[in-house]
């Protein structure tokens, strides 16, 4: 068994990138995960955000929009709508296009379901990856994935919001000053 696997990202427009590498973490729909050779076949849904992998012992990074990714023996096949890399980032227009965007969406006063603001969304999230990308990540701004998302999805209710925003006393015993989340033994 190889000590690596074959990292290949593929666009509309043909092949981004393909390299023999250590590992690839990349960003799912379910959160981030890494592969490295070995690795069990896995398929999954990719959000936009950063790919990263390791080549020659140095940390390389990407930015990827939503896709799929597959592994399958030692490669790792990412399809994805767009890819960039750090050079390619032109940082004025990056910040300037996502003040647009975000003020567009903080006034949105149509239909939330909308394709218009869908796009909006998706825009937002892939200029917040490149700023991330150069190291100069926004603030976070928390909106809904706008793919692989159930049409009749709906947002837990207000009451329910505001409980989650609260921490369980219970999940940590904070008399002891020790913070631990597990009981004596006592």
């Amino acid at each position: 068994m190889s000590d690596s696997i074959w990292l290949e990202i593929v666009t509309p427009t043909g092949i981004a990138l393909r390299k023999q590498v250590a590992d690839v973490t990349a960003p799912s729909v379910s959160g981030e995960f890494g592969v490295m050779a070995g690795h069990v076949p896995l398929l999954a849904a990719l959000r936009t955000g950063i790919v990263s992998y390791h080549e020659a012992g140095k940390e390389h990074r990407h930015a990827v929009a939503h896709g799929f990714v597959e592994v399958l023996g030692d490669k790792a096949l990412l399809l994805t709508e767009r890819f960039m890399n750090r050079d390619d980032v032109d940082v004025v227009k990056v910040r300037e296009r996502l003040k647009e965007v975000d003020a567009e969406l903080d006034r949105w006063q149509g239909d939330m379901t909308d394709p218009k603001r869908k796009l909006l969304i998706e825009e937002e999230q892939w200029l917040a990856t490149q700023l991330d990308l150069i190291g100069d990540p926004p603030l976070p701004i928390v909106r809904e994935d706008t793919r692989f998302l159930a049409a009749h999805a709906e947002a837990p209710p207000v009451q329910e919001m505001i409980e989650g925003q609260t921490p369980d006393a219970s999940l940590t015993d904070h008399k002891k000053g020790g913070g631990s989340a597990f009981p004596d033994d006592t």
